[in-house]
């Protein structure tokens, strides 16, 4: 993944509009995709269980152990929507699924979409990184590894860690959590 792939400027735009649209052209290979529906969405998980009042107390103490636990992740993520915020824990969710990509072909692909959702400047969900961590994200997507998001990933932990999870302790949602 080269830089320029991630620019919006019209030539490069032009080329991805006209690749998508003829990609969408194209005919069926057989009768079978009008047989078959695909599903829009892909199904949701199973709802999340709620956690026990001790597991609860854990989180005040440890972000990470949040984060690790789907209806912690849910909780946290729906408080920092509440707060217009939740691109941070969005940002962070996807990283973590990034790391785990293992086709360097869609690691470029999630790398770009990453970029272009969290990174740029004027990107819909952009987080508040410094200018240094965003200048060595960049570099590192000239050839996107597992690791090319670890620096903001970590500016972002720590941003929620020191703001968002102490006053999420203290929302009236944890604390019906903790009863």
């Amino acid at each position: 993944l080269c830089l320029t792939s991630l620019c919006s400027s019209p030539p490069c735009r032009a080329k991805e509009i006209k690749t998508k649209l003829g990609t969408l052209l194209q005919k069926p290979d057989s009768t079978i995709d009008f047989i078959i529906p695909y599903p829009e969405k892909p199904e949701k998980p199973p709802k999340a269980q709620k956690p026990s009042p001790e597991e609860a107390l854990q989180w005040r103490d440890s972000l990470e152990k949040l984060l690790q636990n789907p209806y912690g992740l849910a909780s946290f993520r729906s408080f920092l929507r509440s707060e217009f915020s939740e691109e941070n824990a969005e940002f962070w969710v996807a990283c973590e699924d990034y790391k785990k990509t293992k086709s360097p072909v869609k690691m470029a692909e999630k790398a770009k979409k990453i970029y272009e959702e969290f990174i740029q400047t004027e990107a819909p969900k952009e987080v508040n990184i410094d200018h240094f961590t965003k200048a060595v994200t960049m570099k590192n997507l000239v050839e996107p590894s597992p690791t090319s998001f670890d620096m903001a990933q970590k500016r972002i932990f720590a941003l929620m860690e020191k703001d968002s999870l102490p006053r999420f302790v203290r929302s009236e949602f944890y604390h019906e959590l903790i009863k």
